[in-house]
C-alpha cells in the first residue's frame, strides 16, 4: 500500500478514534454502562495501535526489532515490579480493568508501554535537538502523562497499589525505563515520523485529564 493510498483515509480514521475515545470518557463515567466500556479498555488501546501503525511508513527490520523489544521489556518489567516492587517502588497488583493477565500482568500493558514510546518519540523527533535531549524530553512526557493516568488507573481497577499513596519512584521507574527504550528508538535506523501520533497523545491525555476531573466534580 502506498502512502498516498494510506493517507486518503487519514481523516475517517481520525474521525472514529476521536469518538473512541470520547465514547470511553462518557460511558465509563456512567454507571449503567461502565462495566461494558470498562470490558473494552484493552480493545481500544490494541484498535489505537492498530491505527498508529497503519500511519507507519518505514517497515525495516530495526522497527520489527523495536516493536518487540519495547513490547516485552513493558510486559516483564511490570513483572518484576508486580512480583517484587524493585522497579516502581512499591507493592501493586494489576486488576481486571486491562484484560486477562500472565503472571499477574494484562499482556496489553506491554502494548502500552509500545504505543507511549512510540507516540512520544515521534513527536519529540520533530524538534531540532540533540537525540539525547529528544530522548529525555519523551520520557520526561510519558512520566507528565503517567501522573493524569495513576488516579483513573485506581479507579477503574486498572492496577492497585497497597501501604500508602503512589510512591514517587514509581515516575522515576517509569522515566527510566522510557529513556532506555527512547534511547533505542532513536538509535535504530527507521523513519520516526507519523501523522496520528500527536493525535493519539492529545486524546490521551484529553481522557485522562477528563476523567480527573469528573472524579473531583
Amino acid at each position: 500500500m502506498t502512502t498516498e493510498s494510506i493517507y486518503r483515509y487519514a481523516v475517517p480514521i481520525r474521525v472514529v478514534l476521536v469518538l473512541a475515545y470520547v465514547a470511553g470518557l462518557i460511558g465509563l463515567q456512567l454507571p449503567a454502562v461502565a462495566g461494558y466500556f470498562k470490558a473494552l479498555t484493552a480493545l481500544n488501546l490494541l484498535a489505537t495501535l492498530a491505527v498508529l501503525l497503519y500511519f507507519h511508513t518505514d517497515w525495516q527490520p530495526s522497527f520489527y526489532f523495536y516493536v518487540a523489544l519495547a513490547v516485552l521489556t513493558g510486559f516483564f518489567v511490570e513483572v518484576l515490579g508486580v512480583h517484587t516492587g524493585a522497579v516502581f517502588g512499591g507493592p501493586y497488583a494489576y486488576g481486571t480493568g486491562l484484560g486477562p493477565k500472565i503472571w499477574g500482568v494484562p499482556p496489553v500493558i506491554g502494548v502500552n508501554w509500545l504505543l507511549l514510546t512510540y507516540c512520544f518519540g515521534s513527536l519529540a523527533d520533530r524538534l531540532s535537538l540533540p537525540v539525547y535531549m529528544k530522548a529525555i524530553l519523551a520520557a520526561t512526557g510519558m512520566v507528565l502523562l503517567d501522573f493524569l493516568i495513576e488516579p483513573v488507573a485506581i479507579r477503574l481497577d486498572f492496577w492497585t497499589w497497597f501501604g500508602g499513596p503512589i510512591p514517587l519512584q514509581n515516575y522515576l521507574g517509569w522515566w527510566l525505563v522510557a529513556l532506555v527504550l527512547l534511547s533505542v528508538w532513536y538509535g535504530l535506523p527507521f523513519r520516526k515520523e507519523n501523522r496520528v501520533a500527536g493525535l493519539i497523545i492529545s486524546l490521551q491525555a484529553f481522557f485522562f485529564a477528563g476523567h480527573n476531573l469528573l472524579y473531583y466534580l
